[in-house]
């Protein structure tokens, strides 16, 4: 019988390594953009070797607009440190930045092209202009994704949905809107080292 006891202990649930499965999508999303930047980046670098390439100066503004993505990164995780803690008003009030940060960005990046077209570059006419503006057009796509999903977490938040229990939404946004910060500073680095 102890026999039997044994075989039914060591027979027992395993345990397995399940990820959460939005959580899973949302990985394979940010290596799909990972890859696309990826191709985008090496085309750049190929296409410059090649000769017939405007250097020109980044306008300052979008250095401005990295420190502003660089204290939403900030403001958003203020908002997870707060939903961790059921801090409710601090969550509300951090996403809400969040997303006034974010929206101050892409007022920018825009601010930004209307400056590169006063210096004569143009999306076409000379691919180092092209490229730039795919990079920040692209970027700019993705973080509008962005501002939605800090929306739905908004309204998570107002509807006392996102909790310290209940992390799962937050965490997404956090991670998503953390890693459109490290693409733009990458894309920022790349742009300034290779122009």
């Amino acid at each position: 019988m102890e026999n039997v006891q044994e075989y039914k202990i060591e027979k027992g649930p395993r345990e397995t390594l399940a990820m959460d499965p939005k959580k899973f999508i949302l990985w394979l999303f940010l290596v799909s953009i990972i890859m696309l930047f990826a191709s985008q980046t090496s085309a750049y670098l190929v296409r410059r070797a090649e000769g017939n390439w405007l250097e020109f100066e980044m306008p300052k503004i979008f250095w401005y607009s990295t420190a502003v993505l660089l204290i939403s990164s900030m403001a958003m995780q203020w908002a997870y440190f707060s939903a961790k803690k059921d801090q409710f008003k601090q969550l509300k009030i951090a996403i809400s930045i969040t997303f006034v940060l974010g929206l101050i960005f892409l007022w920018m990046q825009f601010e930004g092209w209307k400056q590169l077209v006063a210096m004569n570059v143009y999306f076409v006419g000379n691919p180092s202009g092209s490229f730039f503006y795919v990079f920040t057009g692209l970027h700019g796509f993705h973080l509008i994704s962005g501002l939605i999903v800090l929306l739905v977490s908004l309204a998570s938040a107002f509807r006392f949905k996102v909790h310290a229990k209940n992390l799962r939404r937050i965490q997404i946004c956090a991670t998503y809107w953390h890693f459109l910060d490290i693409l733009w500073l990458y894309l920022f680095v790349f742009l300034l080292t290779f122009n």
